[in-house]
C-alpha cells in the first residue's frame, strides 16, 4: 500500500535542499586556486625576463647591450637579438655611440636592415626631442645646463662638422634652430650675411651660433675665431646680438662667451 506524504516528510526535503544551497554557496566562495601560468622558456621567457626588469626596476637596470637588444627585437620580433646587439656595442663601443651612428656605417653590420636602423634611429630622435623640450619656450641664457644638454645630443657624434644658429626673440627664447651648413671633419663654410639675414626673416633679436668638433677637442680653431668675429659684426650692423659661439666636443664643449673671447 502507498504510504501518505507527511509534514515530516516535507520538513526533511526542505532541510536536505538547503543544505545542499549552502554547500554550493561555500564553494562559490573559496574557490579552488587557479593553476601557475606555465613558465616561458627560451627568446621569449628571455625577453619577458627583460621587460619586466625594466618595467619594475627602470633602465639603469638593463646593460647597454640590454637595452639594444630590447630596440631590436620590436624591429625584428621573430629574431634572436642577442648577437646582433653584442655585434653593435663591440663595433661602436656605447650604446649612445650605437643609436647615434650613420646610416652607412649601420648598414654595414650583417643582418641589421632597415628596420633595425630604423628602430635605432627612432630612439635617438626621441632622445633629442626630450632634450629639446627642456629648453623650448624658455629663456636660454638662464636654463644653460639644458641647453647644453641639448646640444651634446645634437651634435656631440656627429662625424663632420655642422654649423647650428640658434635664433632668439626679445626674451632670449628659442624661435628657431637650424642647421646652417655642413662642411668637412675639420672645416665649415659660413656666411655672414646669410645668418644676419635669417634672423631677419624670423624678426629675432639675438643669436646662439653652435659647432661641433669631431675630433672630440672643442678648443677653437683661427678659423673659428675669424668667423665668430665676422658674425659679431654683421650681426650688430642690424641691431641683433651674437650672445655667444659654443663649440661642442665629445663630452666637453668651450664658450666664447666664457672665457672672454666675445
Amino acid at each position: 500500500m502507498k504510504r501518505r506524504a507527511t509534514q515530516s516528510d516535507g520538513l526533511a526535503e526542505a532541510g536536505g535542499l538547503l543544505s545542499a544551497l549552502a554547500a554550493a554557496e561555500g564553494a562559490d566562495a573559496s574557490p579552488a586556486p587557479a593553476p601557475a601560468p606555465p613558465a616561458i622558456h627560451g627568446a621569449d621567457g628571455h625577453r619577458a625576463r627583460m621587460r619586466d626588469r625594466l618595467l619594475r626596476a627602470g633602465a639603469d637596470a638593463l646593460a647597454d647591450h640590454e637595452m639594444i637588444e630590447m630596440l631590436l627585437f620590436l624591429a625584428l620580433p621573430r629574431r634572436d637579438t642577442k648577437p646582433l646587439a653584442r655585434a653593435l656595442l663591440a663595433r661602436f663601443g656605447s650604446f649612445a655611440n650605437v643609436i647615434a651612428a650613420p646610416l652607412a656605417d649601420l648598414r654595414g653590420i650583417e643582418g641589421l636592415g632597415d628596420a633595425g636602423i630604423a628602430a635605432l634611429k627612432l630612439a635617438q630622435a626621441a632622445g633629442i626631442r626630450l632634450a629639446r623640450a627642456e629648453i623650448v619656450d624658455r629663456p636660454l641664457l638662464a636654463n644653460w645646463d639644458a641647453l647644453l644638454g641639448y646640444l651634446n645630443a645634437a651634435i656631440s657624434r656627429e662625424r663632420i662638422e655642422q654649423v647650428r644658429v640658434l635664433y632668439l626673440d626679445t626674451r632670449n627664447r628659442l624661435i628657431a634652430d637650424e642647421a646652417q651648413a655642413r662642411g668637412t671633419v675639420n672645416h665649415t663654410p659660413v656666411y655672414a650675411r646669410e645668418v644676419v639675414k635669417r634672423a631677419l626673416e624670423l624678426h629675432a633679436t639675438a643669436l646662439l651660433l653652435v659647432h661641433n668638433h669631431p675630433s672630440g677637442d672643442p678648443s677653437p680653431s683661427a678659423a673659428d675665431r675669424s668667423t665668430t668675429a665676422e658674425i659679431r659684426r654683421a650681426a650688430e650692423a642690424m641691431g641683433l646680438v651674437l650672445h655667444d659661439h659654443i663649440i661642442i666636443g665629445n663630452g666637453a664643449t668651450f664658450s666664447f662667451r666664457a672665457v672672454g673671447m666675445l
